[in-house]
């Protein structure tokens, strides 16, 4: 019998630990300032994550405990909200395409004060680098979550030749390995993904943190509460009618 469980544990334990106290030292507070600001402002948190760097995206909209104005861009807007064919989402080369964003944009309401958080393990596939440069352009701030120990090893894909970590205004570190899989199983299998584990709870501190600062300065923090006890689907309603449609929500 191995110790793989226990090893697993202390991998991501480990670096659940490390984000823990970069916070406590102040490490997320530029990303936290922005939010603040954004919502302070009735800007909507834009978040943007491609394969499984979309569970991060997940974790920061539409969920409870989580705050309500905040939009999950998805890479399968363009066939749900846009005229493209489902086919086109077969595969992975879509979430390298830089020209996907144009269409992404066009489907987005977007507010000047909206700040987009877009997370990406290896942080150079062509539409997460098009989002971040777009979203730039277009005067937005841009909070990234990436492997720095990743996106430096390998080469950017995106034509500008940027990497995710080279176009935000703050980047937050997920702490995965290169590759992502942290345990070696024998021979030259790895396994033990980490990188969806942090970025989750990367999207929660940044998530509780606003809250906390919000409430600390007398505002109510709009959060969502579960649809699933008494009341949860009035409550979030009532305030998600005050965004009207610069929130989407679908299955």
């Amino acid at each position: 019998m191995t110790h793989l469980f226990d090893d697993f544990l202390h991998e991501a334990t480990s670096r659940l630990n490390a984000l823990t106290a970069e916070a406590d030292a102040g490490a997320l507070d530029p990303a936290i300032d922005i939010i603040v600001e954004s919502l302070r402002s009735g800007g909507v948190l834009q978040a943007f994550g491609t394969g499984h760097s979309e569970a991060f995206a997940m974790e920061i909209a539409g969920r409870a405990g989580g705050l309500i104005p905040t939009n999950r861009i998805a890479l399968r807007d363009v066939v749900l909200r846009g005229d493209r064919d489902v086919d086109i989402l077969s595969g992975s080369a879509l979430e390298r395409d830089p020209a996907i964003v144009d269409e992404l944009f066009a489907l987005t309401p977007l507010q000047p004060q909206d700040v987009f958080l877009i997370a990406s393990n290896s942080g150079v596939n062509g539409s997460i680098v098009g989002m971040a440069l777009k979203a730039k352009e277009a005067g937005h701030k841009v909070i990234a979550v990436t492997s720095l120990e990743h996106t430096l090893a390998v080469e950017p894909k995106h034509p500008s030749g940027k990497r995710l970590s080279e176009i935000a205004d703050v980047v937050i570190d997920n702490k995965a390995p290169y590759g992502d899989a942290t345990l070696d199983l024998g021979g030259d299998v790895k396994g033990g993904a980490i990188s969806s584990i942090t970025a989750a709870f990367i999207a929660q501190l940044l998530t509780v943190a606003a809250a906390e600062r919000l409430a600390a300065s007398g505002d109510t923090p709009p959060m969502y509460i579960s649809a699933n006890i008494p009341g949860g689907d009035e409550h979030n309603k009532a305030l998600e009618d005050l965004y009207h449609d610069r929130i989407s929500r679908t299955a």
